[in-house]
């Protein structure tokens, strides 16, 4: 039975890491966002990532903070996003500016670097 709820306890823990972790990028808002002047943040998640859960909440900190930065998502299992993004990993941070690409890290979590990666692209 102890074996049991253990089992229980690390499921739950991974299910937990895995809400809210859903795919809102699209070409056209993507598009849209850089044709409006805005920064545009792309980050890339899979499911029961833990490291993808820590940068997804920085961000969502993050556009609280941040006024004219667009945020979108996506799953790094999707090929045709991940393509087009050249990502290979979960947990890739974009930040694009004046349609170019001016920021990437792979598996950053640090609100410190991530804020201040924001910072310098505004």
């Amino acid at each position: 039975m102890k074996k049991f709820l253990v089992f229980i306890c690390f499921v739950l823990a991974f299910s937990t890491k895995a809400i809210g972790k859903e795919t809102t990028y699209s070409k056209e808002l993507f598009d849209k966002a850089i044709s409006d002047g805005k920064v545009v943040v792309v980050s890339s998640w899979i499911k029961y990532c833990s490291s993808c859960a820590g940068q997804m909440k920085v961000l969502k900190k993050a556009k609280k903070d941040f006024d004219n930065i667009e945020y979108f998502a996506f799953d790094v299992t999707n090929k045709e996003i991940a393509k087009f993004f050249n990502v290979q990993y979960q947990t890739t941070l974009l930040i694009f500016k004046d349609n170019k690409e001016v920021y990437r890290s792979i598996g950053e979590t640090t609100k410190e670097l991530i804020y201040e990666a924001l910072k310098s692209s505004i």
